[in-house]
This record gives C-alpha cells, structure tokens and sequence, in this order.
C-alpha cells in the first residue's frame, strides 16, 4: 500500500480542478477528484482522504453542508476555496469544521503551500495514546472508555467516534475536574502549535456530546465554561 498521503479535491470547474489536482500529483500526492457534494462525501466516506481541497459552491449540495457532513465520521483536514471574501463565509465554514480557508483567485503554489503547513502538524495517529495509557478503562457516570480498544460505551450501548472525537472524550475523562481550553484540547490532539482556526474544536466537541447523548448518556456530561473552554461536568 502506498504511504502518500491522499488528497480528495472537491472543485465543479473543470479547468481549475485539473489545475489543482496535476499540482498536487506533482508534489507526490494520491489525488482523486469529486464534482458535486453528494459525490464528495461517498468519496470521503470511501477513500478516506488526509486532505479534502472543498470548493463552496457545488453542484448537489455545497461545501458548507459537505463539510458538516464529513465531520460526523472524518477527521481530514478541510481547505475550503470561495470566490466570496466575506467574514460571514469565513464564520460559517469555521463553524461545521473547515480547518482553513483560501480565496479565489489563488495561485496553485499558494494553495499548496497552504496545504502543506496543515499537513505538517498529522494528527494523533491510533493506537498513540493507548500505548502511552498503558490499556487504561475510565469510567465517567455510565461512559465507559477502553483506551486498548479505542472503544466507548454508555451502560450497554457502543459509541462510534471518530479519532479526534475518542482522543477528546480521553483527555476530558482523565481529569473530570479539570477546564481545558480550545488551544490546550487542540494542542493535546494533534500536537506542536495548531494552525488554523481553535474553534474548529467545536465542531468536534458538539458531535461528540450528540453521539454520547444519542446512545443515553446524560447531554450535560460535557459542559461548556463559557470564555474558557471544555470539561466533563461536575
């Protein structure tokens, strides 16, 4: 299996597709390329991409609600591209979890460049906190956490997570008492200084708390210190 990293490019106009995915391939990148939101997200439910290059207006349904679809099962970084320099498109893309964004017209060196700063900093890779964690089992209320396995459960009912959303849940669990703030969970997850936006944690965070609350456990088990950031409730 190759060991290049992937990159999903997610762009319906034609000319500036092939543009960016021949520069991506140049730099040695696994590419494959989408042309509408529905495809977009088989194609990351699929192919599992490090990297998704997701253009705001699309054909199906748009980047906005691509990138609030791929966060409920992907931790890939998201590069948005929108021909609007606007801050309510910059609010709104944070808000479902883009990692970054880049304005139309760009140069593809810049977009690469960009692309590659996100991609310096991989995430938590499985199994890393684990071995540290020495098979470790917390226990907060009715969640249940085997760091071994990297599986949850609420009383009897199995949790499906992503990788950041376990890694989240992990770090809260193993100090209950304890306030974290955005930068520290970011930091705590994918390591070095973050690069980008700290509320892209959440996103995350709020996906977590829905699946937690959908298998039973209380909505409030994860509070919010307001102006600070994330703890499990006291």
């Amino acid at each position: 299996m190759s060991n290049a990293l992937r990159v999903l490019v997610v762009e319906d106009e034609t000319e500036l597709a092939a543009v960016i995915v021949s520069y991506f391939k140049k730099e040695g990148y696994e590419v494959e390329h989408a042309i509408d939101g529905p495809t977009a997200v088989s194609m990351a439910r699929a192919r599992l991409p490090h990297l998704i290059v997701l253009d705001l207006m699309l054909p199906g349904f748009d980047g906005i609600e691509v990138c609030r679809q791929v966060r409920t099962f992907s931790d890939a970084y998201i590069l948005m591209l929108t021909a609007r320099d606007e801050e309510i498109d910059k609010i709104v893309g944070f808000a479902v979890g883009a990692d970054d964004y880049v304005i139309k017209p760009f140069s593809p060196r810049e977009l690469i460049a960009r692309a590659k700063a996100i991609l310096r900093r991989p995430r938590t890779q499985v199994g890393e906190l684990s071995d540290l964690e020495n098979s470790e089992i917390l226990r907060y209320g009715e969640i249940r956490l085997d760091s071994q396995s990297r599986t949850v459960m609420v009383a009897n009912v199995s949790v499906e997570l992503t990788k950041t959303e376990f890694d989240l849940l992990e770090i809260m669990m193993e100090n209950p008492k304890s306030v974290f703030s955005r930068r520290i969970l970011l930091e705590s997850v994918w390591g070095g200084e973050w690069y980008g936006e700290l509320h892209v944690i959440d996103v995350h965070v709020g996906h977590l708390r829905k699946k937690l609350a959908e298998a039973g456990a209380p909505a409030g088990n994860i509070r919010t210190i307001r102006g600070v950031g994330y703890g499990m409730e006291i």
